[in-house]
């Protein structure tokens, strides 16, 4: 059984326009119904930024359906972030997106390497605190589009600095959208058994249709743990590239039912999210 982690939250920031805060609300409801693992329901980061976002805590405080197995996430861009969602309770997870290109924090967290580091001990010790899981993700965990230096070796070295942090989950992204299958398949699978103790999550950018490659080289490297956004929305509007969307979460599941691999999602539960998400684009 493969886990999903849906993340609406990538998916509305990289909108042209602001859902209204209510039908936000109603969406994040109608997902939790649905049974993903874990629901990324937004994020404490700077609304000027990304102002899609800057609603969160009033999303998160009408939260009315918390099922036993799917969890709570937002992400965080820095420890500002942190101490405001170390204080909602329903919140379990909290997702932070490093990375091991320079360039791409700068652009992306407007930080450096050393006070990223540092930011993923705060936040680590915060969520010990507090009874929370830090996830982190390794943003171009499989090449550079930007000219800095990136090889599976520097992975590497910063998973066995994170696993030292006492972290075990670790998302591998696939940032940009551009990167070939194989390169998938061999940075996962040599990760995997390197670190056998680490539970490793894949995030993707593909256009609509073109990403189950990429998801069965993933899988087949030993990724049981997918991010998805219903409908392909979003993309990371922070690369200073051309978004490309989000895996589709009916891509996936198209996946799942070709190749007899079993899920958790409730499908009539998932109608409604769809009339849900329907509501919030034509808006």
């Amino acid at each position: 059984m493969i886990k999903i982690t849906e993340t609406p939250r990538d998916g509305m920031q990289g909108l042209p326009y602001i859902i209204p805060t209510d039908k936000k609300i109603e969406y994040i409801n109608a997902l939790l119904k649905c049974g993903f693992n874990t629901v990324e329901t937004g994020s404490f980061v700077s609304p000027r930024a990304i102002p899609q976002m800057a609603d969160t805590g009033k999303v998160l405080d009408k939260i009315n359906h918390k099922p036993e197995n799917t969890k709570i996430a937002v992400l965080v861009a820095n420890k500002k972030g942190g101490q405001i969602a170390k204080d909602y309770d329903v919140i379990d997870r909290i997702f932070y997106p490093f990375s091991v290109s320079p360039t791409f924090l700068k652009k992306n967290l407007n930080t450096d390497l050393v006070h990223g580091n540092d930011t993923i001990d705060f936040l680590q010790n915060l969520c010990l605190s507090k009874g929370k899981e830090l996830v982190v993700y390794l943003s171009l965990a499989f090449g550079n589009p930007y000219g800095d230096i990136w090889n599976i070796d520097i992975v590497a070295e910063w998973i066995e600095i994170l696993t030292h942090k006492g972290i075990r989950f670790i998302e591998l992204a696939e940032t940009i959208g551009d990167i070939e299958p194989k390169v998938i398949f061999d940075v996962t699978s040599s990760l995997i058994t390197s670190f056998p103790k680490v539970e490793f999550g894949f995030h993707t950018h593909a256009i609509p249709g073109k990403g189950m490659e990429k998801v069965d080289n993933a899988f087949k490297a030993g990724i049981r743990d997918f991010d998805t956004v219903l409908g392909g929305l979003g993309g990371c509007p922070m690369t200073g590239k051309k978004m490309v969307p989000n895996l589709d979460l009916l891509d996936l599941l198209g996946y799942c039912k070709k190749n007899n691999i079993s899920h958790s999602i409730n499908m009539n539960s998932l109608i409604e999210a769809k009339q849900k998400l329907a509501g919030i684009v034509l808006s």
